[in-house]
């Protein structure tokens, strides 16, 4: 029972972290949000999805012992988001209204640094870490490069619930980042590595807790 118990909880928590990654991205990722706020929100959206990333990515890997599943888990929130993105399509809005992160290369480093330092959790947590938040930021630019204008995309499906003073307006691009990669890099890859520390660490609590 306590077996059961103790797998159902961290399933839970995998379950819990995905959905919320989703819905993450559905806020952060729109092309209102990119359109208004243009490179600061790619600043912002780089560290929340590269933090959200590595917290349960990292938590699945140490939990199985398999570098894999956390190409596995960076898999499940890229089927979310899809899911979710077929529910805003339903709405009429176009497919791509949701950009969808690349999370799946970024999970892999992290999979490989567990393979390659013959699964040390600590080394899991720093070096895999990094790669995470300096990856993310690269691959989603790539990303963003292949969708649709936003601001097009903008006035042809403007959003009836949104209040007159959020109507779509021209981006200040370069206004307050030159570089939003470098930027989203630098931040996310200091900030993963103490993430990947918080999600080992919930790990090590939830077998402790369930053992009590």
């Amino acid at each position: 029972l306590m077996v059961w118990l103790r797998r159902t909880t961290h399933y839970l928590f995998i379950v819990v972290v995905a959905v919320n990654s989703t819905l993450l991205t559905i806020n952060a990722g729109d092309y209102i949000f990119y359109t208004d706020w243009a490179w600061t929100s790619f600043v912002v959206f780089s560290v929340s999805q590269s933090t959200m990333l590595v917290v349960g990515a990292i938590y699945y890997m140490l939990f199985t012992g398999v570098p894999g599943t956390a190409t596995y888990y960076a898999t499940i929130m890229t089927i979310y988001t899809w899911v979710a993105k077929g529910a805003w399509f339903a709405l009429g809005y176009p497919y791509d209204f949701i950009v969808t992160p690349v999370w799946i290369p970024s999970a892999m480093l992290l999979g490989l640094t567990y393979w390659a330092t013959r699964r040390n959790k600590h080394a899991a947590i720093i070096i895999g870490g990094t790669p995470v938040g300096l990856s993310l930021p690269i691959f989603n630019m790539i990303n963003l490069l292949l969708v649709r204008d936003p601001l097009e995309m903008a006035f042809k499906h403007p959003r009836p619930t949104l209040p007159p003073y959020m109507t779509p307006i021209e981006p200040q691009v370069g206004k307050f980042y030159n570089s939003p990669v470098a930027l989203g890099s630098g931040a996310g890859a200091v900030l993963s590595v103490p993430i990947a520390a918080l999600g080992a660490k919930l790990n090590t609590w939830t077998y402790r807790w369930m053992a009590a």
